[in-house]
């Protein structure tokens, strides 16, 4: 026998209301959302600060080796 559970019970975390985004004159392939934005410039970010510490290292090491 199968049992049925109560699909209208609140427990939990509440869904979130979906929004939409403004407008925009960009192509729908080019349109990105905060979140993605958000995460996208951390990510570059974290990419500069890992160069920028290999820029330093390498002339670091290359005015040692003078």
């Amino acid at each position: 026998m199968a049992t049925r559970t109560n699909a209208n019970r609140t427990t939990g975390p509440r869904p979130e209301q979906l929004t939409l985004l403004p407008a925009s004159d960009k192509p729908i392939q080019f349109r990105l959302d905060r979140r993605t934005r958000e995460r996208g410039l951390a990510q570059i970010a974290a990419i500069r600060r890992q160069l920028a510490q290999q820029a330093e290292g390498r002339s670091w090491s290359q005015g040692q080796a003078a």
